[in-house]
């Protein structure tokens, strides 16, 4: 049963937890940085770093006290090597090599979406624990960063995960973002909208879906949306207020669930599973969870989804994917290659 202290400073969270056997959170600390960017309408990569410089070493020491565990009794460090902002990943990896190398740990590389897809198995204690989606699986990933379809054969990190769709353009998050820093809601977009939108029409404004006629028919594409609120806009000559607001984002937010939902249970259907899991910021929407949750039921398949807390960036998650192979390396402490990590800002899950 192998306890992980994880670090994730993929983009703008620093995040630092300590997980036993890959499901039971002892801590999950994280620092935000979204005041700061906020009034950029976005992240400003070399003012993430900065920020992980001075945030990675209390929320390390943050995730330990709240675990009541000291470093001597950690088993392994995992962090995320990619994909992200590089410069913000270098900070996470930094750390975590010259805590591996001076406890003499086994250090364990993550991928960002691999933790991604192992949020759905976390509980704390108290929690009864998740059974989780059974293997093969279809999952979402939807974020400010990715929004792809997978194939998950087995579990990370030695089981085949098979790329089903991927976006053409943004990505679900980074769309959402867009459509409010053009309606000047602020940042992050995504809550905004979802509680802007509240009590709107979702069909007052009839926005198409995209169609791929090639060798990759569902993946995503959101760039003909955001023009379409654009255009909406430009049309009636000022920013709408009210209930015009409300029923613009309203009709956003449900053609952009549409697309996903739409895909996912048609990616769900041809590789005939009987479960699939959602996971990434953007599953904290719950217009897409109930969307999802009911088109999959109607045929027979089974959500999964993590709670919002394990959905958005958390070091959790990152611990919960290194778990295999930190019980493979339990016992042979640092290695010679640790040392020479480096950050990965490009890298498939799968092809």
């Amino acid at each position: 049963m192998p306890l992980v202290l994880a670090i994730e400073s993929s983009c703008d969270e620093t995040a630092a937890a300590v997980v036993r056997d890959g499901h039971l959170v002892l801590s999950s600390a994280v620092a935000t940085q979204i005041e700061i960017h906020r009034k950029f309408g976005g992240v400003v990569p070399e003012l993430a770093s900065r920020n992980h410089v001075v945030d990675a070493v209390p929320v390390v020491r943050d995730a330990l006290s709240q675990a009541g565990v000291r470093f001597a009794d950690v088993d392994a460090v995992a962090v995320t090597q990619g994909p992200g902002l590089v410069g913000a990943l270098l900070v996470g990896l930094q750390v975590a090599k010259s805590l591996a190398w001076a406890h003499d740990k086994p250090l364990v590389p993550v991928h960002h979406l691999s933790g991604h897809l192992h949020g759905v198995f976390l509980h704390r204690a108290g929690e009864p624990r998740p059974a989780g989606p059974e293997y093969p699986h279809v999952a979402l990933c939807v974020s400010g960063g990715h929004t792809a379809i997978y194939h998950v054969h087995a579990p990370a990190p030695d089981g085949r995960i098979e790329l089903v769709a991927q976006t053409r353009d943004d990505a679900a998050g980074e769309a959402f973002d867009k459509v409010a820093r053009m309606l000047g809601l602020g940042y992050p977009g995504g809550p905004v909208i979802e509680l802007q939108a509240a009590g709107g029409n979702p069909r007052a404004h009839k926005f198409s879906q995209p169609r791929f006629k090639d060798e990759a028919p569902l993946d995503f594409s959101f760039s003909g949306l955001k023009t379409a609120v654009l255009t909406v806009i430009q049309n009636t000559g000022r920013l709408p207020e009210g209930d015009a607001l409300r029923d613009l984002l309203a009709s956003f937010q449900q053609a952009a669930v549409d697309q996903l939902v739409e895909r996912t249970r048609q990616a769900a259907r041809q590789a005939g599973v009987r479960h699939v899991q959602m996971a990434g910021g953007v599953a904290c929407n719950t217009c897409l969870r109930d969307t999802l949750r009911g088109a999959l039921a109607a045929d027979g398949i089974e959500l999964h989804a993590p709670p919002p807390r394990y959905c958005t960036d958390n070091a959790a998650m990152i611990a919960a994917a290194a778990n295999a192979a930190a019980e493979r390396l339990l016992g042979a402490g640092h290695r010679p290659e640790d040392r020479a990590l480096n950050a990965r800002a490009t890298w498939p899950l799968a092809s």
